[in-house]
């Protein structure tokens, strides 16, 4: 192999690892629209221009173009190697603390390269002692003994979507609660379940949980389109797929519908939001993990616009009518940390803004602090009823980045270290009844 590099290949590498994934790109791509038509190509260079060809295809934006979910790479214990799923382990770390981002394919295999060329080895930057990916989860870590984890599909005038069911062995025909888990980008009803222990919680309290799966003809990377105007109106679009999943299982199975509740992660999360503004009949609450507010962006540069700086959400509000005609908040919990490099943080305030705009019920706020043992400290902020009620809940993780909090360590965009989101989702959801 032709171990030279190009200068502007050079160039690129730095651009990359100052996080200036854009301005990389384009420079990447110039060489080998232009340049490397004119130049002798290397091993290197050549390989990489088959890659780039090969993925010369349109890319929907996914939280961002290309899976641009980025995830904090912190110990997955202490002392324990580093954790983390979005990045590939063997691309070098960024040196001031940012967390480092997935990069499209072509882009990613060129910095592997260069890294080997480089250094003579893989380098995971100082202090990470290695970067883990996790191992794939067994049917052991997704179904608790004697559950079911069943497949399923649902088809209406938008098109098609696969889910997965959880099933608990308590279940014998008895009315149950129903949680509609929507994962984020690149991940799968399998990876999702096996993240955040939600069968086991379930299994623990008797409730189905569906995981509706993105289809990759939707998005390059599997993400819900949480942005596009088409994808946040009811009965259309995939509002109405994930609303026809919950209607055709509360169809097969005993559902008690005052019980019916939507959650997410990232792109999930945001998409849950829109689920409980346009379905509010349906969902009894939300949860939103590192979200965004339901019209926070309508295409894609507000998209980049809202994940970085917080969206400014106009005109919606998470209120609805009742049946007699007055304003009710629909239950919204959120979590989110506040070193969250890719939805900002601010976003979880505009959750809770928006849930609560529009109505006149009065709440009482209240703040709350903790610390788990050995992991993250957290504030929790509670607006509550006249009879004590949390209608709304923010979880703030300090130290926390863009990773499900207290989720299981085979699973992807995970962090162990707590609180635990999704037994917190849970307890939420059914103190609603």
């Amino acid at each position: 192999m032709n171990h030279k590099l190009h200068p502007d290949m050079i160039e690129a590498t730095r651009l990359t690892r100052a996080g200036r994934l854009a301005e990389a790109t384009a420079l990447l791509q110039r060489i080998l629209r232009g340049r490397l038509r004119d130049e002798p190509a290397s091993d290197t260079t050549s390989s990489i221009a088959r890659d780039a060809s090969a993925e010369r295809t349109a890319h929907i934006i996914d939280m961002v173009p290309e899976a641009v979910e980025v995830t904090e790479h912190r110990p997955s214990s202490p002392g324990g190697p580093a954790f983390g799923v979005g990045t590939d382990s063997r691309l070098p770390n960024r040196t001031d603390g940012a967390a480092r981002p997935n990069v499209p394919g072509a882009l990613r295999r060129f910095l592997e390269r260069v890294n080997r060329i480089g250094t003579g080895r893989i380098d995971t930057g100082p202090g990470t002692g290695g970067l883990a990916q996790p191992s794939p989860a067994s049917a052991r870590d997704i179904t608790p003994t004697g559950g079911q984890f069943v497949a399923g599909s649902y088809s209406n005038q938008a098109g098609s979507r696969a889910y997965k069911l959880y099933i608990p062995s308590g279940y014998r025909g008895q009315a149950v609660p129903l949680i509609v888990m929507l994962h984020g980008c690149t991940q799968s009803p399998d990876d999702f379940a096996a993240g955040t222990c939600m069968n086991a919680l379930a299994e623990e309290r008797t409730c189905l949980v569906a995981y509706p799966a993105q289809a990759a003809s939707a998005n390059s990377s599997k993400c819900w389109n949480w942005f596009r105007p088409g994808d946040q109106r009811r009965d259309e679009g995939e509002p109405s797929l994930v609303a026809g999943i919950t209607r055709q299982i509360m169809d097969d199975y005993a559902v008690d519908p005052q019980r019916v509740y939507v959650a997410g992660l990232s792109a999930g999360a945001a998409a849950a939001v829109t689920m409980g503004m346009t379905y509010p009949d349906l969902y009894a609450a939300v949860g939103v993990h590192s979200g965004l507010a339901s019209g926070a962006a309508t295409d894609v540069p507000s998209a980049f616009a809202a994940m970085r700086q917080g969206g400014a959400v106009g005109g919606r509000s998470g209120s609805a009518f009742s049946a007699e005609g007055r304003r009710r908040i629909v239950p919204t919990i959120v979590f989110h940390g506040d070193q969250d490099r890719t939805v900002h943080p601010s976003n979880g305030d505009q959750v809770i803004a928006q849930a609560r705009a529009g109505t006149a019920m009065e709440l009482q706020t209240r703040v709350e602090r903790g610390q788990v043992p050995g992991g993250h400290a957290y504030s929790r902020i509670l607006h509550a009823d006249t009879r004590g009620r949390a209608i709304l809940e923010h979880w703030l993780i300090h130290g926390g980045g863009h990773a499900w909090s207290g989720g299981n360590a085979i699973g992807s965009y995970t962090d162990p270290r707590g609180p635990d989101a999704a037994r917190e989702m849970l307890r939420f959801f059914l103190d609603q009844e």
